[in-house]
C-alpha cells in the first residue's frame, strides 16, 4: 500500500491505537486471527507466551490468552458486537470467503452473502473461535447494518 504521507506524518488524533481481546484458547484463536490479519496486510508486532499483536498503518490487534473463563463471549449483550476491516478488493473478499470456509469457520447470513448488509455492502462476515464477528468489506461499499 503506498500513500503520500508517511505513517508518522499523518495526524493520529482520534486514531483507533488498538485494540485488545482476550481469547479462550490463543492457539486456536491464533490458528483464524493470524493468517487472516496477514491476508489483510498486517504484520507480527508483539509475541509473548500468552499474547500476541498484529500491527497495519499504527494500529494494533493484540490477543491474549484469558485467565478467566468462567463466561463465553455474546456478540448480543452489552459490549463489543464485531470488528469490521476494510478489503482491498471485491476479489479479495471473495478469497478471504473461500480461506474461512476451507478452514472450517463459520460463514454467517451464508443465504444472503456476500450481500447480508444490504445490496449496497458487498462484504463477508464470519466467526472467529471465540463466536466474535469478523466483517470484511470491500471498497465503494457503505457501512452496512452488520
Amino acid at each position: 500500500m503506498t500513500s503520500s504521507h508517511s505513517s508518522s506524518d499523518m495526524p493520529k488524533t482520534g486514531m483507533l491505537h488498538h485494540v485488545e481481546i482476550n481469547v479462550t484458547s490463543l492457539e486456536v484463536s491464533l490458528r483464524f486471527w493470524r493468517p487472516l490479519l496477514e491476508m489483510l496486510g498486517y504484520a507480527e508486532h508483539q509475541n509473548w507466551p500468552d499474547g500476541r499483536s498484529y500491527i497495519l498503518n499504527g494500529t494494533y490487534l493484540v490477543f491474549v490468552q484469558a485467565s478467566d473463563l468462567q463466561s463465553d463471549f455474546n456478540r448480543r449483550g452489552v459490549g463489543l458486537n464485531h470488528l469490521a476491516f476494510h478489503a482491498s478488493s471485491q476479489a479479495q473478499v471473495d478469497e478471504l470467503t473461500a480461506w474461512v470456509r476451507a478452514q472450517g469457520f463459520r460463514v454467517l447470513y451464508e443465504s444472503d452473502h456476500p450481500y447480508a448488509g444490504g445490496p449496497q455492502h458487498y462484504a463477508l462476515f464470519c466467526e472467529d473461535p471465540d463466536k466474535i464477528k469478523v466483517e470484511i468489506v470491500a471498497p465503494g461499499f457503505h457501512a452496512g447494518q452488520g
